[in-house]
């Protein structure tokens, strides 16, 4: 899904859905963007074009938490897992973005806050119990092998089920929710309504999770001045 205002454009993605791939191939090839902002950040980029998997390490416990480390271990194995289903790599779409962006000359920004950052606030934020709902909400699916809402991962799913899905983390892990969405979601908002100041006569185009484009777009208007809300 894209949605546009001025010379923005927010295009939400799935990183491991083919169909991204070739969105945004597509999109990038015939409108060529003078500005491509990515929903990475440095340490995040250079590990995706290093192609490295990052391993877990202890020391990394020290760094982020127990209850993070654990479900930041959890979450890199079913991304994993999910990829290999489709033939997809994780953040495939983001690696192609930049390549294209590198081929065509197109300026990149990274809008995302520091992934460091991050998880040390989901690590002071979750509780133990959300910890647990999260797992067993796993551990429920991988026994059972029936998802609650049936998507096909090779496509980005539809509006209605995003919505619906992001309507069940944020009932059920709140304080999940407002860290790695939220939060961040004000973040990348900041970074665009500043290149939109900055550049108002340039095509941006804005490559993120499929989820966060409405948000986005409310609070980049906000920031501008433009919404009351």
């Amino acid at each position: 899904m894209a949605i546009k205002y001025e010379n923005l454009t927010i295009m939400g993605t799935s990183h491991i859905a083919k169909e991204s791939l070739d969105q945004v191939a597509d999109y990038i090839e015939r409108q060529k963007p003078d500005i491509l902002a990515l929903e990475l950040d440095k340490k995040r980029l250079y590990a995706l074009l290093a192609g490295k998997k990052k391993r877990a390490r202890f020391r990394d416990i020290r760094k982020l938490g127990f209850k993070v480390f654990l479900l930041n271990l959890i979450g890199a194995y079913i991304e994993e897992k999910l990829g290999k289903m489709v033939g997809v790599k994780p953040g495939s779409e983001m690696k192609l973005a930049y390549k294209l962006a590198q081929k065509h000359r197109i300026k990149i920004a990274l809008i995302d806050q520091d992934i460091e950052i991050t998880l040390k606030k989901l690590s002071k934020a979750i509780s133990w119990k959300e910890k647990f709902a999260i797992v067993a909400d796993i551990l429920k699916a991988i026994i059972l092998r029936r998802p609650e809402i049936e998507i096909d991962l090779t496509k980005v799913p539809p509006e209605e089920i995003i919505s619906l899905m992001l309507e069940k983390v944020k009932k059920r892990y709140p304080n999940f929710y407002r860290v790695l969405i939220e939060e961040r979601n004000r973040f990348m908002a900041r970074k665009l309504a500043m290149l939109l100041r900055n550049f108002p006569e340039k095509k941006i185009l804005a490559i993120v999770g499929a989820g966060h484009e409405k948000d986005l777009l409310t609070m980049v208007k906000k920031d501008l001045g433009l919404s009351k809300q």
